[in-house]
């Protein structure tokens, strides 16, 4: 990319559950340039071992670490929960992740988290349930719905996404996916509760590290998509940016 004073902030997800986070961060973050890399071909990423997990991580963040990054922010709960601190102790530059919003659900009352095999058997996720989840917070893997949404993001059946939740009786739904996001109207009518993610928390969490003072340019930001199936990853960030609102940004390859 041109050179700038604005930083960069490069994005990673195994395909689209990210891209939710990206628009939040876009939004609030106008003096920001963006990368969004993604894994669509290899996705999900929850139905894999760790060690492929890590393996094709990696991959990715040595791509990410040659551009100098101000900071990458992991979008996806899988590798967050498998990879973060490895990922930490390897990079030179910040590493924000995505967790599931276990706490605030939790006040609710009894609640549960919905999230990938992989995540489900984390114990990333298990101490977080463990230290927040107030002995009122079950998990449930969701096999197969990250990657029924990821092959149909843009003709998604209500009938199709019930097919893949676990019968319960809760307050609160906690998506400990990024993909489930795209699924959250639905699944928050099926439970007839409220929905948590992790997005405004590390969105917030970014905003923090960058810092006020990191917004110094007047021109508008850049956003980009690599890896994976790019043109698809930019279809459906514009999908976003259609329902929810635009605003001034240059979009490349």
């Amino acid at each position: 990319m041109e050179s700038s004073k604005n930083p960069l902030v490069c994005f990673f997800d195994s395909g689209i559950g990210g891209l939710g986070l990206l628009y939040e961060c876009v939004h609030r973050l106008p003096r920001v340039d963006f990368i969004y890399f993604a894994d669509n071909f290899r996705v999900p990423y929850g139905n894999l071992s760790k060690a492929e997990i890590l393996k094709y991580t990696v991959e990715v963040f040595d791509e990410i670490n040659k551009l100098n990054p101000a900071a990458a922010v992991v979008a996806c709960n899988t590798v967050t929960a498998h990879c973060i601190e490895y990922l930490r102790k390897k990079y030179p530059f910040k590493i924000i992740g995505v967790q599931p919003a276990v706490k605030p659900a939790a006040a609710c009352g009894k609640c549960i988290v919905l999230a990938t095999e992989a995540t489900a058997k984390s114990d990333s996720l298990n101490s977080l349930v463990k230290d927040y989840g107030k002995g009122v917070t079950e998990v449930f893997a969701c096999r197969g719905l990250a990657d029924y949404i990821e092959q149909n993001i843009f003709s998604l059946s209500e009938s199709e996404i019930i097919k893949f939740l676990p019968d319960a009786d809760t307050q609160g739904v906690v998506l400990g996916c990024t993909h489930y996001a795209f699924a959250g109207e639905v699944i928050g009518k099926y439970y007839n509760c409220p929905i948590f993610d992790g997005i405004k928390g590390t969105a917030d969490n970014l905003t923090a590290k960058l810092g006020i003072s990191d917004h110094c340019t007047a021109r508008a930001h850049k956003i980009m998509f690599r890896g994976g199936d790019s043109a698809k990853n930019k279809a459906v960030f514009n999908m976003l940016l259609k329902k929810r609102g635009s605003y001034s940004q240059n979009s490349g390859n």
